[in-house]
């Protein structure tokens, strides 16, 4: 993949957006902060790059209009944070599970405000 520095990624702010290729020809992206840590991914896979990066998109234009809690994972050993539209959708979750409920929360503030951060940028992903 190619994009704005012609690997498949650009800046968005203090935050990269990478999308990736997984095993079955579909697209995620991942949002990467300026550490390098992955902060968030894709709550779904897209069948096509550019259907990727318009989700990306969205996400980072509507997500004032989208909720966010922390729950446990799906095999209940730790926690995660999940970003949904009104209508229930999964937009965006955490990169990783934490052990305590107050450090994954505290990670999805400094998810929303990386994304925040992302608002006047524009061509966030490739």
């Amino acid at each position: 993949m190619t994009g704005a520095d012609g690997a498949g990624r650009a800046e968005a702010g203090r935050v990269r957006c990478r999308i990736d290729l997984d095993g079955d020809g579909r697209y995620g992206w991942r949002m990467i902060a300026q550490n390098g840590r992955v902060v968030a991914v894709s709550a779904h896979a897209f069948q096509d790059y550019g259907g990727c990066r318009d989700a990306f998109e969205e996400l980072r234009t509507g997500f004032g209009q989208q909720a966010g809690a922390v729950q446990h994972t799906p095999s209940g050993n730790g926690w995660m944070w999940v970003l949904r539209t009104a209508d229930g959708r999964a937009t965006a979750v955490s990169a990783r599970a934490y052990e305590r409920h107050s450090t994954c929360r505290t990670a999805y503030e400094r998810f929303l405000t990386l994304l925040g951060g992302t608002r006047d940028v524009t061509g966030s992903c490739p």
